[in-house]
């Protein structure tokens, strides 16, 4: 952490360029410790520091590291094409930031999903050489048999994939519902295994990333929460 002027800490944490940033502070929108301040040239140590914009609160983060309980039909892209973007379920500022989904769910895939505005943290979770298990649930067309678990355990082929692909555990529910945990992340994955495997997914939820889930976090579908150092630590390979 470091100390920076009023109006660069506003800026590195979203709320606008640095013009705007000025005219809020000079516009007495910002308070801190309680007090209006009203010089953007004041500065202030970041380690541990809040301020108030509009009556709402906010911590300094150098980063964010954010979990979005996903709807359905949202696209995980900063530049959607048939549905909004998952950005437009958070507040304007962290558009600013340059804050990304970290991977991708189908814009009809709900669940867990992370987001952050870390280069080296969305590399890190996006790399196949981390090995980080997702768990995902799926809905099946056709009921789960056990051969059904078992070709998904044994591995499967797809189109354009040099060897076969295979769970790293796999699990019936109820009679249309299995539970799968995947390392790969490959496009579709899930579905297109299913389908490799003589069956088809007609609903699919990402439960948990690593050994985070989405009950630790309990969020409603469409909110999204701050990441602690604990939940972070959930994330990381064993």
């Amino acid at each position: 952490m470091s100390k920076l002027t009023l109006d660069r800490i506003l800026q590195s944490q979203g709320f606008g360029t640095r013009k705007w940033c000025r005219e809020l502070i000079e516009d007495g929108e910002v308070t801190i410790a309680g007090e209006v301040v009203t010089d953007y040239r004041a500065s202030f140590d970041t380690a541990g520091l809040s301020f108030t914009i509009y009556d709402e609160t906010w911590d300094y983060r150098e980063h964010v590291y954010i979990a979005l309980h996903k709807p359905a039909n949202y696209e995980c892209s900063r530049k959607p094409s048939h549905h909004p973007g998952v950005l437009t379920l958070l507040p304007e500022q962290f558009t600013w930031r340059d804050v990304q989904p970290v991977g991708r769910l189908d814009h009809d895939t709900t669940g867990l999903l992370l987001m952050s505005d870390d280069g080296a943290f969305i590399h890190a979770q996006s790399s196949p050489r981390r090995h980080v298990p997702k768990l995902y649930v799926a809905t099946t067309h056709a009921p789960v048999s056990d051969a059904l678990v078992d070709s998904l355990l044994a591995g499967v082929q797809l189109h354009d994939e040099p060897a076969p692909l295979a769970a790293q555990s796999c699990r019936r529910l109820d009679e249309y519902r299995l539970e799968i945990v995947l390392e790969q992340g490959k496009y579709h994955q899930v579905k297109r295994m299913l389908a490799a495997a003589g069956n088809h997914c007609v609903a699919l939820q990402r439960t948990s990333i690593g050994k985070l889930t989405l009950d630790m976090v309990a969020l409603e579908v469409g909110e999204w929460c701050f990441l602690d150092d604990d939940e972070m630590l959930l994330l990381a390979p064993e």
